[in-house]
């Protein structure tokens, strides 16, 4: 067999939007794909960041009080203690998750804490809120961007803002095909103008309106007697309660850095923490110097204008022109950038839990596997559809996405607070020290939980029970397929005495020295010594009695996200594969049959496989290529779907290249 040297269109224009294939075996590579602190600031911290865009804003908007009469009177003023509150918030949430970076180093974010220190149905519950919650991270993120954007064009353009979201988020898939770097670095530049452009807006107006600052703290001191006084001190509360709430947003993104710890430059927990202080402290800097300048300029909503836009032109009216105009659309721009940035925190984290939960069996293994380039492709798929289906649904609308926002993230921040205050528990009993680390995630669970129940109960009448149906309706899922595959382990049990039989059978007849290699050989494709592989050899013996003199057994290691995490466990995973397969060579010559193994470790099983086919049949002309699939009592979707179909890949590819494959079923 002679391999097809001209690639096909599909794989020409994959490399050529995608790029090619990389080498998992080239010791450079880990470091090569890896993020340092800023990298990691840029692609996950960026999420938190990037809600300084929407989140002082619908905050800002939502300190209103509505009378008995119909009438709503704004308090902006109290929009400070909000703002203060917030970040505050932040720098308590960020204290408390650089406390897990430290008890997980290898990542796993509120999955693996939940899962580890709770139960993992506790997790598993983590797990699903957090898919849910990056999927409306790309969603919002992707919406507000667009947002920005038209907020620069002219009014009767705003039709294609949605058209214009869907192809931004279709492109932001693309780069996250290519790759974690890839996806990252493109965006660094206008990420760093974003940075530059709100601190100028930020620190002159501190400076500039400094003088101004009492009137500010007067102001506060009006609106909270007129709030007080129209609604009541507890309903003034509320009022704050609810801007705080509507605002929530702002604090999504602190659990991408721990999540997303697999990906971070050694040594990785000093990576993680240092990537953590930046996001916390640009983004509690960014809420409160945004709403203290919405103060200070006295911004007011302006349909079609997004409140920071209305701040920029206000900050500019008096510049001399193009100056003002470009400082505008480079601000407003590099907003925008920062918004398809913080998708990034969806696309990075969302498909590592989906990896997490897939080694667990909560999802198909499929999303732990890896394209050839190095990429969680089946997760970025996921949730790019998912995140698409969102856009679509709710007209890339972001007050309505703001809504469904938030709620999720506070389900896995009280999951991984109560988790680490049981194991700072567990520490105290054992006389190790506890007292530090229980009194910062013992002040994130109150936090956490009472903001859960808060924007629970303001926002789920708005729509917010919508997210909470959703992401019930995926844990159901989640359920029935775990069941599955627990169901199918016990139907698999049964094959485990072939395993033992096999192992305690002594030497019958002693095996030739040699192959004859005229003779028909049986090159039989396994996955691991076990009963699945000892039932298909046994049927070949069974049906073909006498007709194959030499058998060849191949099996290749699968590089996934659970394993790639180094060159020594690339090494052992080599290692194990070839001590695996090499039992089946000795069970055939206890049967008196010459055989011989072939290994190999990559990333797709039918690609690694048909490069060791030349070499087999060059040395065995006259073989026949097998293969086991299982087969249920009752096919449905459902098996089809969580089910490894790959034999049959291979077998498409053979036949077109006249290969002869016979697949054997295993009924279980």
């Amino acid at each position: 067999m002679s391999p097809d040297p001209t690639p096909s269109l599909y794989q020409r224009l994959k490399t050529l939007l995608i790029g090619g294939a990389r080498n998992p075996f080239d010791k450079q590579i880990f470091h090569n794909l890896s993020l340092i602190a800023f990298f990691a600031w840029v692609g996950l911290g960026a999420d938190g960041l990037s809600s300084s865009c929407y989140g002082p804003e619908e905050a800002f908007k939502a300190l209103t009080f509505t009378a008995a009469d119909g009438s709503v009177t704004h308090f902006p003023y109290l929009g400070i203690f909000v703002a203060l509150a917030a970040a505050g918030t932040v720098l308590i949430i960020s204290a408390s998750y650089s406390q897990i970076i430290e008890l997980f180093p290898s990542g796993g974010g509120g999955y693996l804490v939940a899962s580890k220190l709770l139960s993992p149905s506790a997790g598993m519950v983590s797990g699903c809120a957090l898919v849910m919650d990056y999927v409306l991270t790309i969603t919002i993120s992707v919406a507000s961007g667009a947002d920005y954007v038209f907020s620069f064009l002219p009014p009767h353009w705003h039709g294609a803002k949605l058209p214009f979201a869907v192809l931004a988020l279709l492109g932001l898939t693309l780069l996250n095909l290519r790759g974690v770097k890839e996806s990252v670095a493109p965006l660094v530049p206008i990420f760093l103008v974003f940075v530059l452009t709100y601190a100028i807006i930020i620190g002159t107006t501190l400076i500039t309106k400094v003088t101004a600052l009492p009137q500010v703290a007067q102001h506060t001191v009006t609106d909270l007697k007129q709030a007080t006084s129209s609604a009541g001190f507890f309903g003034m509360l509320l009022i704050m309660l609810r801007a705080f709430a509507m605002g929530a947003g702002t604090f999504t993104g602190i659990e991408a850095v721990s999540n997303g710890m697999p990906i971070l430059r050694e040594p990785r927990v000093a990576t993680g923490k240092r990537t953590m202080r930046y996001m916390a402290a640009s983004l509690a800097i960014a809420v409160v110097g945004l709403m203290l300048a919405y103060l200070l300029y006295e911004v007011k909503p302006d349909p079609g204008q997004t409140l920071n836009s209305v701040l920029v032109k206000t900050f500019t009216a008096g510049w001399p022109q193009p100056w003002g105009m470009t400082f505008v659309f480079l601000t407003l721009m590099s907003s925008t950038a920062l918004l398809f940035v913080a998708a990034q925190a969806g696309f990075l984290g969302g498909p590592r839990v989906l990896v997490n939960m897939a080694l667990d069996r909560w999802f198909p293994h499929k999303f732990a596997t890896f394209s050839d380039r190095l990429v969680t492709q089946n997760g970025v798929l996921l949730m790019a559809a998912a995140a698409l289906g969102a856009m679509l649904l709710t007209r890339g609308s972001v007050k309505l996405l703001v809504v469904l926002y938030s709620i999720n993230v506070f389900i896995t921040f009280t999951l991984s607070q109560t988790a680490m205050v049981k194991h700072w528990a567990i520490e105290r009993s054992a006389g190790r020290v506890w007292l530090k680390g229980m009194l910062i995630n013992g002040v994130g669970l109150v936090i956490c939980a009472f903001i859960l129940v808060m924007i629970t109960a303001f926002k789920f009448l708005e729509g917010a029970w919508v997210t909470l149906l959703v992401t019930g309706g995926l844990i159901v899922v989640v359920i029935l397929i775990r069941e599955h595959y627990v169901h199918t382990r016990k139907l698999l049990q049964r094959l485990d005495g072939l395993v033992r039989a096999a192992e305690m059978e002594p030497q019958s007849v002693p095996p030739p020295d040699a192959p004859d290699r005229a003779a028909k050989t049986a090159v039989l494709m396994v996955n691991g010594f076990n009963g699945l592989g000892l039932h298909t050899m046994l049927n070949i013996l069974r049906l073909f009695p006498g007709v194959f003199r030499n058998f060849v057994f191949v099996q290749v290691g699968v590089l996934d996200a659970g394993n790639f995490k180094g060159v020594e466990e690339i090494d052992n995973l080599k290692n194990f594969i070839a001590t695996d397969v090499q039992r089946y060579v000795a069970f055939v010559n206890k049967q008196g049959f010459f055989a011989e193994s072939y290994n190999s470790v990559g990333t797709d099983i039918v690609d690694e496989v048909a490069n060791l086919a030349p070499t087999i049949l060059e040395k065995y002309p006259d073989a026949v290529f097998f293969g086991g699939q299982l087969v249920f009592p009752q096919e449905t979707l459902f098996t089809r779907l969580l089910h490894n179909y790959t034999v049959f890949a291979l077998q498409r590819r053979f036949y077109s290249q006249g290969i002869p494959v016979v697949i054997l079923p295993i009924r279980v």
